[in-house]
């Protein structure tokens, strides 16, 4: 059935995992043909849940295990009753092992097989049976024009395991990719339905582990695990006699001329999810203001190091970037940092100066970059980035020994460690100035009550994406001071400040 993305198993794998999944099912005792047949079931269910009048149906079959699927669920809206059609872009003359016995099954249900031309109509619900989780380079003819002409058509389109031309791995378009409005997939979820590209092209998306065995499934370490309720880090409720200073100190520093709110808003944000005290160190031009927006904020114009260094020592977590500027004033902020032996949170130009080589990142840091900002870090193009999104956030980790929380659509956390996990909430009224400053003050918060830093971005990144949904479903206009009663509301109902 349909599931929200918080039923949705939390374990995020690669094509290669999830064929080695299906090899020890098979291996275990599960035949490949059963496994297959299940899984036509469960899209042909899913078809007419979501389409529950069609009588029309265009199967588009390539010529692997994929394209059996679809022969299966040829067969079953044949049987049902549909008018049906199988488009064959691979030679089913070539099919082999189950995929050989799914084009069988559907002959001996009357399905009419017709080969692929340019001209081809495709009518009613289209079924995306081409390409699987195999592919690895770019689609190529017969295919690309197939999946065209599908893109084209109009009409409805499910697609099999994922849409054929999509990465399973990165959520990349390697060439011309279906853009599915029901994607159904199968015994592990596949990475690249998460990031990248992939939110824009699966649709609503549908799983169905096919009764795989548990303990089979046990046996492969995923490649990174989806953030939902279930498995987020918790603030321990707080002691009766609590106070200020038990909640830490987090100094924001940035907003050179010009970008004063943005310092202001990561303050606030830090200030809102629980840190004791909050210090903002700003132009003094930007002081009177802020104080009028946020009294409760300690703030502090500085025009130097030295008058810096008063502040930091008694921080206990510093959010740095947020308006800094590249300037003489925010470099100058900015390469005090390094000498501060405490935990971090680095966002916006301190990532800029951090890629430029004008300063030297400490540890126990958080970075979080965009995608633009991860490439300076790492010198490659922003497409290279976002052609490998998860390859990108685990190589910001090792090599600057760091959490780092890539944003983006399936918004990543790494750490040196090897660990991964992805954030697959949010909504695109979130596409505005000033989130991810909000974000910054967030973290820093987490931090300063006790996080380490990839458990804060783990938690910070689904508060943050979690309120935009919320706050989304009133449509555009969405600006990001909106966002910082709702995290505290979320914070509040996932962490409870009295048991």
């Amino acid at each position: 059935m349909s599931q929200t993305t918080d039923t949705l198993p939390i374990p995020l794998y690669s094509a290669a995992q999830v064929c080695e999944l299906d090899a020890r099912l098979i291996a275990a005792g599960t035949p490949g043909f059963a496994l297959m047949q299940r899984a036509a079931h469960s899209a042909w269910r899913a078809l007419r849940r979501r389409w529950p009048d069609a009588d029309e149906i265009t199967v588009l079959a390539g010529r692997g295990n994929n394209a059996g699927d679809g022969y299966l669920i040829a067969a079953l809206a044949q049987r049902a009753g549909r008018r049906v059609e199988v488009i064959a872009v691979g030679n089913p003359q070539q099919l082999q092992g189950d995929a050989a016995s799914a084009f069988n099954e559907a002959q001996a249900a009357g399905v009419r097989v017709s080969p692929w031309s340019a001209g081809t109509e495709l009518r009613g619900v289209v079924v995306d049976a081409l390409l699987g989780t195999g592919i690895t380079g770019e689609v190529r003819e017969p295919y690309a024009s197939a999946i065209r002409t599908m893109n084209d058509s109009a009409q409805p389109i499910l697609a099999v395991d994922l849409p054929s031309g999509l990465c399973a791995d990165t959520g990349r378009l390697l060439g011309e990719v279906v853009r599915a409005e029901l994607t159904v997939t199968f015994i592990g979820l596949k990475l690249g339905l998460f990031t990248g590209q992939g939110p824009d092209r699966i649709g609503t998306l549908v799983f169905d582990d096919l009764q795989a065995d548990a303990e089979v499934v046990a046996q492969i370490k995923p490649s990174a695990l989806r953030l939902c309720e279930a498995n987020l880090p918790v603030l321990a409720p707080r002691s009766p006699i609590a106070h200020k200073g038990s909640f830490g100190q987090v100094l924001v520093i940035g907003g050179d001329l010009g970008t004063g709110g943005a310092a202001l808003l990561s303050a606030e944000a830090a200030l809102r999810c629980g840190a004791g005290m909050v210090t903002l160190a700003t132009r003094p031009e930007h002081v009177t203001a802020s104080l009028v927006r946020r009294p409760e904020i300690m703030c502090s114009g500085v025009e130097s190091t030295y008058a810096l260094t008063a502040l930091t020592q008694r921080a206990d977590v510093l959010v740095i970037g947020p308006g800094l500027g590249q300037a003489p004033w925010g470099r100058s902020m900015l390469s005090l940092a390094p000498q501060c032996r405490i935990p971090q949170v680095w966002d916006a130009d301190a990532l800029n100066l951090l890629a430029a080589g004008a300063v030297e990142l400490p540890n126990d840091c958080l970075l979080t970059p965009h995608p633009g900002e991860a490439a300076r870090l790492l010198d490659i193009p922003v497409t290279a980035v976002q052609a490998d999104r998860p390859a990108a956030a685990r190589a910001l980790a090792a090599r600057f020994g760091c959490a780092v929380l890539l944003k983006g659509a399936g918004t990543l956390i790494a750490d040196h460690s090897g660990r991964l996990a992805l954030c697959d909430r949010g909504h695109p009224a979130m596409a505005s100035a000033g989130l991810g400053d909000v974000l910054a003050g967030v973290a820093g918060a987490l931090m300063a009550q006790g996080l380490a830093p990839f458990e804060a971005a783990c938690l910070a990144v689904w508060l943050h994406a979690v309120a935009g949904e919320r706050l989304g479903a009133e449509g555009r206009g969405l600006v990001a001071a909106d966002l910082i009663p709702m995290v505290r509301q979320l914070l509040e109902e996932h962490s409870p400040c009295l048991t």
